[in-house]
């Protein structure tokens, strides 16, 4: 029979992620630590605000960058926390959307992206597709940025250093030193910076610092999923300054011809979302992530996530594609290490469940080593 697939196709797997997630779905009442959606529901009022949108008919194309008032306010916020002047703006159909419609403008074939390993999946994926070359900077067992290992890497062929800050799936947040060490090294050799930020609601112990604040050549990536629980709708910006709008330009024009706009009504929620205080959603994930690590200290061999609601665990055994096994028979779902990384020691435990699940699932765990 003819194959009539495209090459690229054989270049990348089905998601280890939602293979869990979809294995989530056959099972009876299972301790689910594996997908990174939170527990809580998109609040009322950001809800009534979308209905009443739906309702009155805010159903149609809104222009391809996104509504502009609501481009007009990231724009002001931008300005605000990082002092660009008047930075190009685009909404994009989540993150994920966004990071396709980036890869897809800047990635020729041969250009090195640098990863710093373990690695949002998504990332690996797309360069991979697109015919760049993933250059992997390992940062176990601590999992910080290493500012000097990826000087190390650097050659006349590096496009694009991505950071991930909160990270998934290690929880870690980069530091301000971290940071403006790496954009010295960046601007010595005008890299840019592609900053994956859609966790930088979830930051417990302290303020967070991001890239942008400290260096121009800089696209941010921020969305409304995690924070607000709209994981469904599919709604996420990106911003650069006004010196790289070709770039935003580019990917508005692939936008056109790929994803069209970003869902209409919800971009009238994401206007009011701006504005809206989630503070105690973020106490009470403060509050989830400490007993989660309160639970696990003593039996496994971690690091105490700072943001985001994942932690990257060093499975007992070593291998943790054969941990994973074990756990899933046992009715706990965990994600391992090797979707996220070139290694597969260590597992995701994501604790964006209930509390009484944090505390069933963390016995079940200890009960495995």
């Amino acid at each position: 029979m003819k194959n009539y697939l495209a090459d690229r196709t054989a270049l990348i797997d089905a998601s280890g992620i939602r293979k869990i997630f979809n294995l989530a779905a056959t099972m009876k009442n299972p301790v689910n630590f594996s997908i990174g959606q939170p527990d809580f529901d998109v609040p009322e009022s950001l809800k009534e605000i979308a209905i009443d949108a739906i309702r009155h008919g805010k159903n149609k194309y809104t222009q391809t960058a996104g509504e502009p008032v609501l481009c007009e306010k990231i724009s002001q916020q931008i300005t605000a926390q990082f002092g660009w002047k008047n930075p190009s703006v685009l909404f994009a159909s989540g993150v994920s959307g966004g990071l396709l419609l980036a890869f897809m403008s800047m990635v020729n074939p041969g250009d090195e992206v640098i990863i710093p390993d373990p690695y949002f999946v998504m990332y690996k994926h797309l360069v991979n597709m697109l015919g760049g070359k993933c250059v992997f900077i390992d940062t176990y067992p601590d999992f910080r940025l290493h500012p000097e290992k990826i000087a190390d890497k650097i050659t006349n062929k590096t496009k694009i250093i991505i950071l991930n800050s909160p990270c998934n799936p290690t929880g870690t947040v980069y530091t301000e030193d971290e940071l403006k060490q790496l954009a010295q090294i960046a601007a010595k050799n005008e890299i840019l910076i592609m900053s994956d930020e859609i966790y930088d609601k979830f930051c417990y112990d302290g303020q967070y610092p991001s890239i942008g604040s400290y260096y121009p050549n800089t696209m941010i990536m921020k969305g409304f999923s995690k924070s607000y629980a709209m994981t469904g709708w599919r709604l996420a910006y990106v911003a650069v300054p006004q010196h790289l709008k070709a770039i935003v330009e580019e990917m508005t024009k692939i936008q056109q011809y790929t994803f069209v706009c970003a869902p209409s009504p919800f971009q009238q929620a994401a206007l009011s979302a701006l504005d809206y205080d989630i503070s105690d959603l973020i106490d009470g994930y403060k509050k989830k992530r400490d007993m989660m690590y309160e639970g696990l200290k003593n039996k496994f061999e971690f690091n105490k996530p700072q943001g985001a609601f994942y932690t990257f665990i060093k499975a007992p055994s070593g291998n943790s594609t054969a941990f994973v096994e074990k756990a899933i028979k046992n009715n706990v779902l965990i994600i391992p290490g090797n979707v996220f990384s070139e290694k597969d020691t260590h597992f995701r435990l994501c604790y964006t469940t209930t509390n009484e699940n944090i505390k069933r699932g963390t016995e079940i765990l200890n009960s495995l080593v």
